[in-house]
């Protein structure tokens, strides 16, 4: 499977786990990079000197490449961005904003650069600020997402049709017959996120797992499109959420009903009823809580599977 995501990363196979709050930390970065993937340490639901020593730690634990994932409305950019330059972070994934703000400082720096995206236009905007990676993310995915609502099955071809640039495809992956669907749309590898939240090295709390382990299909629909889209279990917050939003709440309002730290009292401390839960569409299909080494050798079985059976008479036409 070794492609230029394989070597440009310097990893055995073209998967990434996804920069997930509350659920990347160093234990599930680092085993994702042990078992031949890239992990990524999520800094967003980190204070500067939490996100260095996840950051030491992944070192201890690992002697192959991982990267921090960086939202851009992180409050101290310039504190965590020194921080990642001083303990020689080799890769960085940024996400909701401008790739312009940093790529050129960070590529300055030695750093490999991927940004997030939810549209062939910003596609254009990565290419011109001189990304090295793209990461394509339909709005089937967990987390912060497109408010065009486009599928992964649309967004790959058409983010591919305008770049040559390494391309990664994002939302509704947790499969490697997923993974070989997203390469035959033009996609050089794939970034995962909900499958890996669900694995025994996730940060996230035991009883978010439970629950997601018991979702099934249409229990997460995507919601806080006036301040940030996010895909939401449906849980008493959600209808909280989703009555302001058919009453035409403005983005005023839903920041007041979603006040501070909602995501972690959601994610990371397991409330259930009153939490922002955050997971994408493709839980539908997780039904275990597994440890890393197993769920990638099942995606990587899973992979060479789907492509022989692509070699069969079956798909002769």
């Amino acid at each position: 499977m070794e492609n230029r995501i394989c070597k440009l990363f310097g990893i055995k196979y073209p998967v990434i786990s996804g920069g997930m709050v509350w659920c990347s930390g160093w234990r599930l970065a680092s085993a994702v990079s042990n078992n031949g993937g890239l992990g990524l340490i999520g800094a967003g639901s980190m204070h500067p000197e939490t996100l260095r020593e996840h950051i030491q730690k992944t070192k201890l634990a690992t002697d192959k490449p991982f990267g921090v994932n960086i939202p851009m409305f992180y409050p101290e950019m310039e504190t965590i961005l020194n921080i990642i330059v001083d303990e020689k972070v080799p890769i960085v994934f940024t996400s909701a904003g401008s790739p312009k703000k940093y790529t050129g400082w960070l590529k300055e720096r030695g750093i490999i650069v991927a940004h997030v995206i939810a549209s062939s236009a910003f596609a254009l905007k990565c290419e011109e600020a001189g990304v090295d990676v793209i990461v394509a993310e339909g709005f089937e995915a967990g987390g912060h997402n497109g408010r065009e609502e486009t599928t992964t099955m649309t967004l790959i071809p058409a983010v591919r049709k305008v770049t040559s640039l390494p391309l990664l495809a994002a939302g509704g992956i947790g499969t490697g017959s997923a993974i070989l669907a997203a390469m035959a749309l033009g996609a050089d590898g794939v970034q995962i996120g909900s499958r890996f939240a669900i694995s025994e090295e996730s940060s996230a709390h035991p009883d978010f797992k439970k629950l997601v382990t018991g979702l099934a299909e249409g229990d997460t629909k995507l919601a806080m499109k006036k301040v940030t889209p996010v895909r939401l279990i449906k849980n008493e917050f959600f209808q909280a959420v989703n009555k302001l939003e058919m009453e035409g709440a403005d983005g005023s309002e839903l920041r007041q009903l979603l006040g501070k730290g909602r995501a972690k009292k959601g994610m990371f401390e397991g409330d259930l009823v009153e939490g922002e839960l955050e997971i994408g569409q493709v839980s539908s299909i997780i039904n275990e809580v597994l440890p890393v080494k197993t769920i990638m050798e099942n995606l990587i079985q899973e992979y060479h599977q789907a492509k022989e059976s692509m070699n069969s008479d079956l798909f002769e036409f």
